[in-house]
């Protein structure tokens, strides 16, 4: 009998994969997710700073003791120099949404002054369409995805979290 396993968000972690820059090593990495049933929620590959390597971003949802499991298979993939759980750590974390709303239903300067309130930028109008596109954590592009919801959403396209660990760990005052 198989047993469903709901997760809640805050079982969501992020993790930070420094990798030689190849293809292969990104498909087994996938693979792992893929073979051991493990929950995919976003991930990102890109180059890095250094020449001939590449950070790959995962986001995932699991326990803590899923995610040791998801640390040791990616510690064992050949090319992996480095694995970061973020999740608990202070990082910067960012997003990016492009989508495209309807302007039939409401009138443009509605959406517009959406857009304003979460400093999306409109980036393509047509008469019946504006395109927008929002960066910020995974919860400010989540809302401003439910609020547009209603004028109708026609497309989109989402990056999934990119994110390096803060290194600055002082306090910032504002006075």
């Amino acid at each position: 009998m198989a047993t469903t396993t709901v997760l809640k968000k805050d079982s969501r972690h992020t993790l930070s994969v420094l990798v030689k820059h190849n293809l292969n090593t990104f498909s087994r990495i996938i693979g792992i997710f893929s073979g051991k049933g493990f929950e995919l929620d976003s991930v990102t590959f890109a180059s890095e700073a250094e020449p001939g390597m590449a950070r790959i971003t995962i986001t995932t949802y699991g326990d803590e003791k899923t995610v040791e499991q998801i640390n040791k298979h990616l510690h064992n993939v050949i090319d992996v120099k480095k694995v970061t759980d973020l999740t608990h750590k202070k990082c910067i974390e960012r997003e990016l949404a492009i989508i495209k709303v309807s302007t039939a239903k409401a009138g443009r300067s509605e959406i517009m002054l959406i857009a304003q309130a979460f400093k999306a930028k409109v980036i393509d109008i047509t008469n019946d369409k504006l395109a927008l596109e929002v960066t910020g954590n995974t919860d400010k592009v989540d809302a401003i995805i439910q609020v547009l919801k209603p004028y109708g959403i026609t497309e989109m396209s989402r990056t999934g979290s990119i994110a390096l660990k803060r290194e600055f760990q002082g306090t910032v005052s504002f006075n």
